[in-house]
């Protein structure tokens, strides 16, 4: 441990599975406290058992209003202060092109992934002025290069990437951070679920593989240690960045 994180107190959504669990175990290993809003309770207090005491489960549903204001009155009561919010919650079904995609569908990813982000800022921003926090968005290289037959996820990403982008502006001025970190292919239960849903499922493995200039699709720790450097003190003059951590995954045609 290098306390990078030290005593600081982090809003997590998500953290029940995947590159939010491995964010939580990251955070708790540089010195934080997490608070792991997550709408699957037990696999959130299953991630806070893996953290030495360094986190506390909340019951969520990122897309409600009620819920994500109830949630931060919670973590604030518990730790006295707020130093980040991290946006990690989030789905990616179905994998379709727009057309075939349905109202419900659209509406449910919008409201996850992006309509989550708006309700964080709006409930934990005061907090995060006071602490003159951060805030970090887990986007993706698909809401910037594009994906097939995957338009209404791409589309929230982007939509993510954007936000970014126009949050960091605003809030610059009060010495709040906001950046985005950018995985391309994430062996996590939500890419095998994508993965699944391919014509051909059975070859994705190698294709993620091939992807990925340097040669691998990696495990969620590769994200969890950006994560750690943008919440961190030593990215104070970093604001705005859709961080790619891609294995070189946008570079380009690999032959």
């Amino acid at each position: 441990m290098t306390d990078l994180l030290k005593d600081k107190v982090i809003f997590l959504t998500g953290g029940g599975q995947g590159i939010g669990r491995e964010c939580a175990l990251a955070y708790a290993r540089e010195g934080a406290h997490i608070a792991i809003a997550d709408i699957n309770l037990a696999a959130a207090e299953e991630t806070v058992a893996m953290l030495d005491g360094r986190g506390y489960a909340i019951e969520c549903d990122v897309g409600d209003n009620d819920a994500v204001a109830q949630a931060v009155r919670v973590t604030l009561d518990r730790f006295g202060r707020l130093d980040a919010v991290h946006n990690n919650a989030g789905i990616a079904s179905p994998s379709l092109p727009l057309h075939e995609t349905s109202e419900d569908e659209w509406d449910a990813l919008q409201r996850v992934n992006v309509k989550s982000v708006y309700l964080t800022a709006r409930h934990a921003y005061d907090a995060l002025k006071q602490s003159k926090g951060c805030i970090l968005n887990t986007a993706s290289m698909v809401g910037l290069n594009g994906q097939r037959n995957h338009a209404a996820y791409v589309a929230t990403k982007g939509a993510m990437i954007a936000l970014t982008k126009a949050m960091a502006l605003d809030y610059a001025a009060d010495g709040v951070r906001v950046n985005a970190v950018c995985p391309a292919g994430v062996w996590t239960p939500l890419l095998r679920r994508w993965a699944a849903e391919q014509p051909n499922p059975h070859e994705i493995e190698a294709l993620l593989d091939k992807a990925h200039a340097l040669g691998y699709c990696p495990e969620g720790d590769v994200i969890a240690d950006a994560a750690v450097f943008l919440l961190s003190d030593a990215a104070r003059f970093i604001t705005g960045v859709a961080l790619p951590v891609s294995g070189g995954a946008e570079l380009g045609y690999r032959i």
